[in-house]
């Protein structure tokens, strides 16, 4: 588990299997004054989010013990995480994989590609979580 420095009193909570991709995605919210804490799976990925009370979720879709669709839908099914948005970041761009995240209440995906970056932080700035 990462932690970083607070500034904006928002926290991002990513659930990513890859450390690189992990520390890639906590430097690049962390200049945005978000306050980052990772997960290396699934399971730590839930555990952490009953825990710390996320404001928002960036959620890596394969991993190896359970898939993000799996974590999506037992958040969504939580009482005390159900309004917890979740963002998929993910490699994955098959239509019905797309789909399946949505209907599980994912509230937007993001397939890893030259402009993932650019179109996180823009969600994030969208739900406000980024100020412009």
């Amino acid at each position: 588990m990462n932690i970083a420095n607070d500034s904006t009193g928002r926290t991002v909570l990513v659930v990513e299997d890859s450390p690189t991709q992990g520390l890639h995605i906590q430097a690049l919210l962390r200049q945005y004054g978000l306050h980052v804490v990772c997960a290396g799976n699934g399971e730590a990925g839930i555990a952490l989010a009953h825990q710390i009370k996320p404001d928002v979720i960036v959620l890596d879709m394969h991993m190896p013990d359970i898939t993000g669709l799996e974590v999506c839908q037992r958040l969504k099914a939580e009482s005390d995480t159900a309004d917890v948005p979740i963002i998929i970041f993910t490699r994955n761009n098959d239509p019905t994989v797309v789909n399946a995240s949505f209907e599980s209440g994912a509230v937007d995906y993001i397939p890893k590609d030259a402009f993932a970056d650019a179109v996180l932080a823009e969600t994030l700035r969208q739900m406000g979580f980024i100020q412009p």
